[in-house]
């Protein structure tokens, strides 16, 4: 499987046949989510730094909860929320968790509720998680850091955090880096992983933005 990271909360995953998903492109947020081509687009919540679909070519769009095979590819989404009060105050926000080369990868989208009040039974056993930590319209460090605990993964990859181009106001990673006590690992914009790498890592890994776009 190979993982690449655009920036914000914005992946493309992609199998050993070369099907790609993009998840969650965003809109203007200080730099802009650059022009991508793949087979499908996910969408957690329909705000603009997360369902900025027309910057993917050629993608099916999938953006409501349910079961789902694209390419050998294997993925559901899970109902859940942007906020701690149900809805009331950022409305609602899909998990999607994908299937892919043996690995299984899940993208937390914008989830805002306590760890606590998550129907973790709706999940398959974890490899890869994708989860925001800059608070304000997510978890926090500290709530991002007890999913990690009870999800368990053996690779997670911090999403949603301050960085220097940014204009959106949460905070940086940071404090979630310094809330877990497991290796750190900065890697580039680019990942490749095996399901016999996921059986040996239990780490942190920071991704850095690509800035340029890829094609099918």
């Amino acid at each position: 499987m190979k993982l690449t990271y655009f920036g914000h909360s914005c992946f493309a995953l992609e199998n050993a046949k070369g099907v790609k998903i993009v998840t969650d492109p965003y809109g203007e947020i200080g730099y802009r989510m650059p022009r991508v081509r793949a087979d499908a687009v996910t969408v957690s919540h329909a705000h603009y730094d997360h369902n900025h679909v027309s910057a993917v070519e050629g993608a099916a769009l999938f953006d409501r909860a349910g079961n789902y095979s694209l390419g050998g590819i294997d993925f559901y989404a899970v109902p859940s929320f942007h906020d701690n009060v149900r809805g009331a105050k950022r409305g609602a926000n899909l998990v999607f968790v994908y299937d892919i080369d043996g690995i299984c990868v899940c993208h937390m989208g914008d989830i805002g509720m306590k760890a606590e009040t998550f129907p973790f039974d709706s999940l398959k056993k974890v490899d890869v998680l994708l989860i925001p930590v800059g608070g304000t319209y997510t978890v926090d460090a500290e709530g991002a850091a007890e999913y990690v605990r009870r999800i368990s993964p053996s690779i997670v990859i911090p999403m949603h955090y301050k960085t220097r181009d940014l204009n959106i106001a949460i905070e940086g990673a940071e404090r979630f880096l310094d809330a877990l006590d497991c290796p750190k690992e900065y890697v580039g914009g680019e990942l490749q992983l095996t399901a016999e790498d996921c059986g040996k890592y239990r780490k942190i890994m920071l991704m850095e933005r690509i800035k340029n776009g890829i094609n099918a």
